[in-house]
């Protein structure tokens, strides 16, 4: 059954319930009361009679019903009463409006009371037939009780009346009835409207795969209503904004979950706003924020959608990466190619033990390092990177160090690799590009890796030319570079990219320039999340 089609029933079956238990309701207060109405109305018509002293004299007399008879029956027209009878303290009946009952007894069996002094309005089955009474003693001047006046309405007759008000009581209930459906149907049709048509069942599934939608954007979405509170937040956008997961954001205002955001201009404006820049917890994001509108074309609403602008260079470093890996992979064939021509014009020349020195030097190298690094740096993908370094180093001639003491080998699961090798990258690229600047001989780079137990320690050292003073506050900057302005094209992105890194790791980073020439950095990743880290950067000169 469709929604609209239950919406009906359900509204109209309501109103009919309720429409109904108020009609009758309504008709049974209306008959109560009109009954009341008619046996006050009768009772008091019954004192009055009581009370006239021609109808009391009249009982002194030899024949009481030629006096009373017309008396009471004159008042019965005037009245509009079906009966008024008058008898005296035997029952016998001194007036009737049907004469041949006169001189005859009472019925009824509802007297007892009235000839205790009462005086009662009672339901009985008289001699006419089933009728409401009103009932009053006639009391003469000793105070003695010496006959009865009652004064009766026909049940028949009051139901006549009630029923008049009854047929008016359900003619306004059918109207209300029919106008209540109306309106049903009239709600009915605007909710489906509203839902655009849609079935329950649809709706929640469309909700579903919004939700799935959401949560596969690498994007953050976040939307508001006019007032700028939050309404809705995909996974992405709550990682930026609390990477700990800590603040309940829906229902919150847009203000206190982040500071600068323009989401409530764009909502006065009406106007969007692409491809914006901003902070959100100290990560540099790219926003664009549209409004929101409805059918009449009214704002209702904004959302944004942002994406980390680190990630978008990271991006742009790892393919930097790529291009790096693979001009040193071609230099590292040709300087292998000429190590085996010179191997080979050695054996032509019959020179074989230069030859088996140059194979012995270049093979104990290599296994040298690959066995160090299995043994004490069993990750592949950072054993690779150094690795790669190693060789990208021999082909710069600058001399590139694994400390002996180095110790990666508990990297927990919960710490990205794939940072860590961000990380290393870019410090080692850094150090290389410090030597090669400086004008020294020596190029040495110097990497050593430690683990405390609590915390993975990364510590690259170069010979090279040192961090000015003027440029150490500007060092994680984004786009800042120390090179010459022909060579800052894609250039500015590695320290930003690497502190950035470090952030994600709740970890820090440190540097300071050393006596002897160059500097050192020192990278700090905590191994367990639960600890309270400072994701600053610092410096010392």
């Amino acid at each position: 059954m469709r929604l609209q089609t239950k919406l009906i029933l359900l509204i109209g079956s309501l109103l009919f319930i309720i429409i109904m238990a108020l009609t009758f309701s309504f008709e049974r207060m209306l008959v109560n009361t009109l009954e009341k109405n008619i046996g006050a109305s009768a009772l008091k018509i019954a004192k009055t009679v009581a009370l006239m002293d021609v109808i009391e004299d009249a009982f002194d007399d030899a024949n009481p019903s030629e006096v009373i008879q017309p008396i009471v029956e004159q008042i019965r027209i005037e009245t509009d009463a079906e009966y008024i009878v008058i008898g005296n303290r035997d029952g016998i009946r001194y007036a009737h409006p049907l004469p041949d009952r006169i001189g005859k007894e009472m019925v009824g069996g509802d007297n007892d009371a009235v000839w205790e002094g009462r005086s009662i309005i009672s339901k009985a089955v008289g001699s006419m037939g089933p009728s409401l009474r009103g009932k009053a003693p006639i009391i003469d001047e000793s105070n003695q009780i010496i006959g009865i006046v009652s004064v009766g309405i026909l049940v028949e007759d009051i139901e006549q009346s009630a029923q008049a008000y009854r047929n008016w009581v359900i003619t306004i209930a059918t109207i209300a009835l029919l106008v209540g459906c109306g309106g049903a149907i009239v709600i009915a049709n605007r909710v489906k409207r509203s839902i655009h048509g849609l079935e329950p069942k649809e709706i929640g599934l469309l909700y579903q795969e919004k939700r799935a939608i959401l949560e596969t954007i690498h994007e953050g979405i976040i939307a508001v209503n006019t007032e700028g509170t939050v309404t809705l937040v995909n996974q992405t956008a709550l990682k930026l904004i609390d990477p700990e997961e800590r603040l309940e954001i829906t229902g919150r205002y847009v203000g206190d979950v982040i500071p600068d955001s323009r989401l409530p201009e764009v909502i006065k404006s009406g106007e969007a706003e692409m491809d914006q820049e901003m902070v959100i917890n100290e990560s540099m994001v790219v926003v664009n924020r549209l409004p929101i509108y409805d059918h009449k074309h009214q704002v209702v609403g904004a959302v944004s959608s942002f994406r980390n602008k680190s990630e978008l260079l990271r991006l742009t470093e790892e393919l930097t990466q790529v291009k790096r890996y693979t001009e040193a992979l071609r230099a590292q064939s040709h300087e292998y190619s000429n190590k085996l021509y010179t191997i080979y014009g050695l054996i032509q020349l019959e020179s074989y033990q230069e030859a088996m020195d140059i194979i012995t030097h270049e093979t104990d190298i290599h296994q040298n390092l690959i066995h160090f690094l299995m043994q004490e740096i069993p990750d592949p993908i950072i054993g690779g990177i150094l690795i790669g370094k190693f060789n990208r180093a021999n082909e710069l001639r600058v001399s590139l160090e694994i400390d002996n003491q180095s110790k990666f080998r508990d990297i927990p699961e919960s710490v990205s690799r794939n940072q860590l090798v961000t990380i290393m990258g870019n410090l080692i690229d850094n150090a290389m590009e410090s030597v090669l600047a400086a004008d020294s001989e020596d190029k040495h780079v110097k990497v050593l890796l430690g683990d405390t137990g609590e915390e993975l320690i990364i510590e690259i050292e170069d010979n090279g030319g040192g961090i000015s003073d003027n440029v150490m506050d500007k060092l994680f900057e984004v786009g800042f570079s120390t090179k010459q302005e022909s060579d800052k094209e894609n250039r500015g992105f590695g320290l930003s990219i690497v502190r950035q890194s470090i952030q994600q790791l709740r970890g820090t980073i440190s540097f300071c320039n050393l006596p002897q020439g160059g500097a050192v950095f020192t990278v700090r990743i905590p191994k367990f999340r639960g600890e309270n880290h400072d994701t600053g950067s610092h410096h010392r000169g």
